[in-house]
């Protein structure tokens, strides 16, 4: 079994409730840096026609330049989001990631609705977990065995709806653990993925859950091809008349991690 290596640990003690297009992390590999001018224009063009087609389809793969230049890129946005929440998620996802990795050629960045990541090796189509981001609630849950076990039903549901054809990598359900509390979850893998690609992220994902999110009432865990989510709050779409959108504030810790 690979090893982790703790690149980054930050303790993140603040109130936050979810928000249209909120920047949740990014990540700039030191060790990939921009070669020249060119290749910085190539990111620059390359995330134009990233943005452009993932207004009109919801995600895009293309690539910009030629030779050591050339850059390759994927974006994406969550399943459930309106075209809208889309298309200013992806705007903006386009002018931070140039902002926060400005020197890297390898660089990545997760919203809550959308993803995007380019690199000068071609990844498309291939599971990427080599780098995970975890977010997860410090307060427990006060029935961890049944907790536990409901979560872990849902998580099988999440990732049996995201593989399917025609479901565009997104999973989602809820349950009802008590009159007043119901979780949530949501699974989301990038659509270049086959099923069974998706399937393999997901599991790497979801089984992270004891290790990171052990008995906690929220977490998050981004990779580069998937990500998997629940809460005790709603946070997905679409809504029931009686839900409201992440009104209830949350306290996390953030971790970053790499294979070696």
């Amino acid at each position: 079994m690979a090893f982790f290596h703790h690149i980054l640990l930050l303790l993140l003690l603040c109130s936050c409730t979810v928000k249209s297009a909120e920047l949740w992390a990014q990540y700039c590999n030191d060790n990939s840096k921009i070669s020249s001018p060119q290749q910085s224009a190539n990111i620059d063009n390359l995330l134009a026609e990233l943005v452009s087609g993932t207004i009109l389809n919801g995600f895009t793969t293309n690539s910009f330049g030629k030779g050591k230049d050339q850059v390759f890129g994927l974006a994406q946005c969550r399943g459930d989001v309106s075209s809208k929440d889309c298309s200013i998620c992806i705007q903006d996802a386009s002018k931070q990631i140039r902002k926060l990795c400005p020197d890297q050629s390898d660089a990545r960045i997760w919203y809550d609705y959308c993803f995007i990541k380019y690199d000068t090796e071609q990844f498309f189509g291939q599971v990427d977990t080599s780098i995970g981001i975890f977010f997860y609630n410090v307060e427990n849950v006060t029935d961890p065995d049944s907790f536990n076990k409901e979560l872990g039903n849902l998580a099988d549901e999440i990732s049996s709806e995201a593989v399917v054809p025609g479901n565009k990598g997104l999973g989602r359900a809820k349950k009802k653990l008590s009159p007043f509390l119901t979780l949530y979850a949501l699974a989301q893998c990038t659509r270049d993925l086959s099923p069974l690609s998706c399937a393999q992220c997901l599991a790497t994902a979801i089984g992270n859950f004891p290790t990171f999110c052990d008995n906690k009432k929220g977490c998050r865990v981004l990779y580069s091809s998937c990500i998997v989510r629940y809460e005790l709050y709603p946070f997905y779409f679409p809504l029931d008349p009686d839900e409201t959108l992440g009104n209830m504030p949350m306290t996390y810790y953030h971790s970053i991690v790499q294979k070696p």
